[in-house]
């Protein structure tokens, strides 16, 4: 097998997993879209009442948070997974990388898919508290000013910084933790999902201020998750950001009175 004949795979590669990528970012986008947009439909025509939660709404509320979350986290990862297909592609030149690549971003979706679970059950206990709204946005103002405090506090944390710092440097990540075969690569996913969750967890808990279902709150942390893991500006990123929530925290408090 020549160098450039491996460099052309390595090329292929990254076409084909960067398509699926998109595609399946576009696809849970796209669930997305037809959710909020039957919500706002519903809260137009109907007054939406708190009721208690039946096992079947859990189900779905958190099949709703999963897809979420990879509609939101897979473009972030999207440099960690480039990564691993070519590493793995050297080190199997001779065979097909996808299906560890497809194990790697399993093990990733899986620590996603725990910690929807997580916010699953904090939302419920919120909206039984009067804290969220039906509709998943903020029913307190002192609530959204303590939420958004907290967050830009947690911005400033050294454990903040360790996983932010995993996350912005793949090639690093992947040689200290290298595992071989399937075990190692969902091994390997489930580590940086691990960290990712470390680095956002407080990002996400946004969603339960501005809106689960609103489209363009979603939106705009997403693109703020992908700016924080892919800027070589050091810590400036958070850290400004940890100000500006405080801040916008405490004035929500203050006006809240």
């Amino acid at each position: 097998m020549t160098t450039i004949s491996v460099k052309s795979m390595i090329r292929r590669d990254r076409w084909i997993v960067c398509f699926s990528l998109f595609s399946v970012t576009a696809l849970a986008w796209f669930y997305l879209t037809l959710l909020a947009v039957d919500m706002n439909d519903m809260a137009a025509t109907t007054k939406i009442r708190v009721v208690p939660w039946t096992a079947v709404d859990f189900g779905l509320m958190f099949v709703m948070w999963a897809v979420m979350m990879v509609g939101m986290m897979v473009p972030s990862a999207t440099p960690m997974i480039l990564m691993f297909t070519k590493i793995n592609r050297n080190q199997r030149s001779n065979a097909e990388p996808f299906v560890h690549t497809g194990i790697f971003v399993a093990g990733y979706i899986a620590v996603w898919s725990a910690f929807s679970l997580a916010a699953t059950m904090l939302q419920l206990g919120l909206q039984d508290a009067a804290l969220v709204s039906p509709m998943m946005a903020s029913a307190n103002a002192i609530y959204s000013g303590l939420v958004l405090v907290a967050v830009g506090l947690y911005q400033w944390t050294p454990f903040k910084n360790a996983c932010l710092r995993q996350c912005q440097t793949p090639l690093s990540f992947l040689m200290t933790r290298w595992r071989d075969g399937v075990g190692g690569a969902f091994s390997m996913g489930f580590s940086h999902g691990a960290y990712c969750v470390g680095c956002c967890w407080a990002l996400m808990a946004l969603l339960l201020v501005g809106g689960v279902m609103n489209f363009l709150w979603i939106a705009a942390i997403s693109i703020f998750v992908l700016a924080e893991k892919i800027t070589r500006v050091g810590l400036w990123v958070p850290r400004a950001s940890g100000v500006v929530l405080i801040a916008w925290g405490i004035g929500t408090i203050i006006m809240a009175r």
